[in-house]
């Protein structure tokens, strides 16, 4: 059972990795790790709210694998499994159905298979948050250096990735006298802390590799010093823009409609939390309170981006798994295959969702005036999941002007104009292109007429009047909320491209 269920997780997680174009926040990343390649080291910005780690980890993966798609993600699905792997192990302090049927709903959930898929910060912050409370449970019940090590580590991590880490650290010391005062509402089998077989210098040595590595990765490795003061710099610009959403604002049950949506095994564990006086398991209690703290803090927080789902919820999966705990025998069948059909439909959803509608964008709208039946229809046709992601538009650009470079590496010289604002992730996928230029704010190019050109809207007719080649054209919108941009691609080129075609567009000779 435990190596099916890694199987699973890696299988889905793996599996036409390539299938959807770059996030912009993954062409942002790859163009972070051009810079250091440039730069030598990573700048650290505390108004970028998100730690060094993920961008050294990309750095070496790009440097060992090339500059590709692949390359930018592998390191986070791995990190993806691995968080998996780690729910597995959890059966050190959890009965072990319970863990494993925590680990199985995280293998096949929809929104932590399709984050796992992408080269975002979250998934680091879940599996070192998973570290950090595993380490935390494993002190209160072992108390060895074992578990001291997995919080320190587990801390260290969080604070590398991303500052929202100050909300998972506070929910979890904040459950720990709440959990303990528990025990005087309803017994549990093991109410006080066990004897603690760590020793002082085990607490030093845990202690000084954590400020080191701390110290390692927000100094620039030792080229930025000023980069440390981002670790207390950044919530000042985190609290602005968290109260404010800056274009992210969401209602205060944003989470409960993704989860209705899409986690119904997360559905469940929320049901069952209600309920967690009934666990007799004083960590399953604890992981009740956490779970709900760190839901209820990210839901006040008017910034929300979908993705943070995937470490706001993982307590609650561990819920679903702890039904085996307090359903009668009697009702254990029933139970169980009410648990089935709940991860059977968590699958068919994570499959319909990262290979059929990975980069389609349907906005969680719904007409009030059609009805609830309408209502609940348009509920779940929307992918509220795929947010701010690139379209397959992009490969209009892509596809034609990538093959002639790999095909033949001359073609890395082709001269191109990117004149509209917010292209990204075209910087990264183009980054070995070193004539291409990007424009915005009414900047021009010196010379208009290029290899291939990105046009906004507002600015088409301005560009078509002062061009003189021919050119196959064609819309091109490169993520939601944008306006369609035009393509231009010149006929002496790429005519193979547009077999028996005639060029659009015949500039002005």
């Amino acid at each position: 059972m435990f190596w099916a269920i890694l199987v699973i997780a890696a299988f889905l997680r793996l599996f036409l990795l390539g299938i959807k174009p770059p996030h912009f926040d993954e062409g942002i990343n790859g163009w972070f790790v051009d810079q250091m390649v440039k730069n030598g080291f990573y700048q650290y910005d505390p108004t970028n709210y998100h730690g060094p780690l993920h961008f050294y980890i990309l750095f070496l993966s790009q440097t060992l694998f090339g500059r590709n798609l692949l390359a930018l993600r592998m390191p986070v699905v791995l990190a993806s499994i691995g968080s998996v792997w780690l729910a597995l192990n959890y059966d050190r302090v959890l009965p072990r159905p319970v863990a494993r049927l925590a680990a199985l709903a995280m293998a096949v959930s929809p929104g932590f298979v399709f984050y796992g898929r992408y080269s975002i910060h979250e998934v680091w912050l879940l599996l070192f948050s998973m570290m950090f409370i595993l380490g935390v449970i494993g002190l209160w019940m072992k108390g060895t250096t074992y578990y001291l090590w997995f919080a320190g580590m587990g801390l260290t991590g969080m604070i590398l990735t991303k500052e929202t880490y100050i909300i998972h650290v506070g929910c979890a010391l904040l459950a720990l006298p709440l959990a303990w005062f528990s025990r005087t509402l309803a017994p549990v089998d093991q109410a006080e802390p066990a004897e603690q077989r760590w020793q002082w210098i085990d607490l030093t040595v845990v202690s000084a590799t954590g400020v080191a590595a701390i110290i390692f990765f927000y100094s620039g490795t030792f080229f930025h010093w000023e980069g440390l003061r981002g670790l207390y710099e950044t919530f000042h610009a985190w609290f602005h823009t968290g109260h404010n959403g800056n274009g992210h604002e969401k209602t205060f049950f944003y989470w409960l409609i993704l989860i209705a949506r899409y986690e119904w095994p997360i559905c469940a564990g929320l049901f069952l939390g209600a309920a967690c006086l009934r666990f007799r398991e004083l960590s399953i209690r604890y992981l009740a309170i956490t779970g709900a703290g760190t839901l209820l803090a990210y839901s006040i927080i008017h910034y929300k981006t979908p993705w943070c789902i995937i470490s706001v919820v993982w307590p609650l999966l561990f819920l679903f798994g702890a039904f085996v705990l307090i359903v009668p025998a009697r009702r254990l069948y029933l139970a169980s295959v009410v648990a089935a059909v709940l991860l059977a439909a968590s699958l068919l959803s994570s499959i319909v969702l990262n290979y059929y509608r990975c980069s389609t964008f349907t906005d969680l709208t719904w007409d009030t005036s059609k009805g609830v039946v309408r209502n609940l229809a348009a509920f779940f046709r929307s992918e509220p999941y795929v947010y701010v992601q690139t379209y397959n538009d992009i490969y209009k650009l892509t596809t034609p002007v990538l093959t002639l470079a790999h095909r033949d590496p001359i073609h890395y010289q082709l001269v191109g104009h990117i004149i509209r604002p917010s292209p990204y992730p075209l910087p990264w996928i183009l980054g070995d292109f070193p004539n291409v230029g990007y424009y915005e704010q009414g900047n021009s190019p010196p010379q208009i007429d290029a290899d291939f050109l990105l046009v906004e809207e507002s600015r088409i007719q301005e560009v078509e009047s002062k061009l003189h080649d021919s050119y196959y054209t064609e819309p091109l919108t490169i993520r939601p909320y944008q306006d369609t941009s035009k393509l231009y691609l010149r006929a002496s080129v790429f005519k193979e491209f547009f077999p028996g075609q005639p060029p659009s567009f015949v500039g002005h000779r």
